[in-house]
């Protein structure tokens, strides 16, 4: 039990558990609103649709890849609802429709890097114009609203309390979590981010298993811009543009580090979570809006220095 309670002090969560209990602290005793009711429902809102995008990135940076056309996906797939609603298809038509685009996207990512066996950052890279492209093309640019037709998912409140928008983020965080620890595809996920030659060796189809981590990454993706449309209401090709550097960043806030091979759904969690209150804190506190941005990246060398730290510690250790 002692070896226990001294692991979880060494863990990343931990470390930002406290950050944010500091930092909330701190924001409410300046600012008391932050412990309102409302201010804390508008947290969890806007930490629901970052969560499921980090958790699928979790899954792929801990295999070693990374897909940072994700914000060009999102808004491709938001596009895709939008029209489908406003053209009377429905809600659940529309969700699914825009949830196999995310889909195919990502597959189409993972695929093309694999078949040209290049870095899915460097195909990833090349989408967003793609993805971007051809949601203009088919908005002709325009804003697609969807006001009063689609607000279920963004609007619903568990004992009128808990949004339901956060239920959702939190069964992607448990989706992943069961993945990595209780499945085959989680393992390998481990072993191909580890050391990829020797995982082939053992005998394991990297390239099924990379796409099948790209088809779940784009799963969660679809999921995220359901939400996002249903929050905001409407729809256009640079919805959610920069979330995927919000989700790398919060993944390595988490503790996964950019090599791959490691990492927890928990980290990641905490890691959302923690830019959510910077965020929040900041706007409470009524500092520039360009300092986020700031706290942010500071915050990201911070947590790689920590991480570096801590591996060091263990390989002495």
């Amino acid at each position: 039990d002692m070896r226990r309670t001294v692991s979880i002090f060494r863990e990343q969560w931990f470390f930002l558990l406290i950050v944010e209990v500091a930092l909330a602290v701190v924001t409410g005793l300046i600012n008391p609103r932050f412990f309102g009711l409302n201010n804390l429902e508008n947290i969890l809102e806007q930490v629901s649709v970052l969560g499921l995008v980090a958790s699928g990135a979790t899954l792929l940076m801990i295999a070693g890849n990374f897909h940072i056309s994700v914000g060009a996906n999102i808004g491709m797939s938001a596009c895709v609802m939008a029209i489908m609603i406003k053209a009377g298809y429905g809600s659940a038509p529309s969700v699914a429709a825009g949830i196999l685009v995310a889909t195919f996207n990502s597959f189409f990512v993972g695929a093309t890097s694999i078949l040209f066996k290049a870095p899915s950052f460097i195909i990833s890279l090349a989408c967003i114009g793609i993805f971007r492209g051809i949601s203009l093309a088919f908005t002709k640019g325009v804003l697609q609203l969807v006001y009063g037709n689609f607000e279920f998912l963004g609007t619903e409140r568990f004992f009128n309390i808990i949004p339901l928008m956060f239920i959702v983020s939190v069964a992607g965080y448990l989706i992943v979590h069961f993945i990595l620890k209780y499945t085959k595809i989680g393992r390998r996920a481990f072993a191909i981010g580890s050391n990829e030659k020797a995982t082939y060796l053992a005998g394991i189809q990297i390239n099924l298993n990379k796409l099948i981590f790209f088809i779940i990454n784009g799963l969660l993706v679809g999921v995220a811009a359901t939400l996002l449309l249903s929050r905001i209401g409407a729809a256009q090709p640079s919805t959610g543009s920069g979330i995927e550097l919000q989700a790398i960043g919060a993944v390595v806030i988490g503790g996964t580090p950019m090599t791959g091979g490691r990492g927890k759904i928990i980290g990641t969690f905490f890691g959302v979570l923690l830019t959510g209150i910077i965020s929040n804190a900041l706007n409470m506190l009524q500092v520039n809006p360009y300092f986020q941005d700031i706290a942010i990246g500071a915050l990201i060398i911070v947590s790689l220095g920590v991480s570096a730290f801590s591996q060091r510690g263990q390989r002495a250790a």
